[in-house]
């Protein structure tokens, strides 16, 4: 996973003046940061999802494409990373709506240079916890796909707590198999109880023991 100061910051805007002093201010924190005068040029410049990028700051109003537009767009073809938009006085609305599309914040000029930091910070923070559990996730995944259907069938009634006559009844199968199947489980996912599976089981899916 990509470490928070290897992170990547992108701004778009198409006033150029505004653009310069955002990279200058932001830069001067230590994050390595890129500019953009359009939501296209960004796409043409990053037309993936890319995790090292770790908060984009889109201005709400842009010519060519818009900051909403940029946003679903962006949607679309599968980032999350976090969104901070820049809007003018009146903008509100469309702040609003932003944020209802998944933005993570937005700040209203004119604002203050600490607000700013505080805001893209705040980003940074949960595109890690982001990262973190998505990688959580794919760890149970890759975990979980190492079992047998039937080891896959006795982990599940594990994890929501069976004791392994109930599993062995569910199943049609004895206690024994039941037993064995059990250790292989644990084994193959390096654990050593029934609540650490449930916990490998609730990171692959949240609703699977419901």
């Amino acid at each position: 996973m990509t470490q928070p100061d290897l992170w990547h910051l992108h701004v778009v805007d198409d006033d150029a003046a505004f653009r310069r002093s955002l990279l200058f201010l932001l830069e001067s924190m230590g994050w390595e940061v890129t500019g953009h005068a359009s939501g296209p040029e960004f796409l043409a410049a990053c037309p993936e999802p890319d995790e090292r990028i770790g908060c984009l700051l889109l201005d709400i109003r842009m010519p060519q494409m818009s900051g909403l537009e940029l946003q679903r767009t962006l949607g679309e073809r599968g980032w999350t990373t976090p969104v901070v938009f820049i809007t003018g006085h009146g903008d509100v609305e469309l702040a609003v709506q932003a944020m209802k599309q998944g933005a993570f914040d937005f700040l209203e000029k004119p604002f203050k240079d600490q607000r700013l930091l505080d805001v893209v910070s705040a980003a940074l923070r949960q595109h890690e916890a982001t990262l973190q559990r998505d990688s959580r996730t794919r760890e149970a995944h890759e975990a979980l796909a190492r079992l047998s259907p039937r080891e896959a069938e006795v982990a599940l009634l594990v994890a929501r707590g069976l004791p392994n006559k109930l599993v062995a009844r569910e199943l049609d199968i004895s206690e024994k198999t039941v037993h064995i199947h059990r250790q292989h489980v644990m084994e193959k996912l390096g654990i050593g109880s029934a609540a650490e599976l449930a916990r490998v089981v609730l990171r692959a899916d949240p609703g699977a023991l419901d």
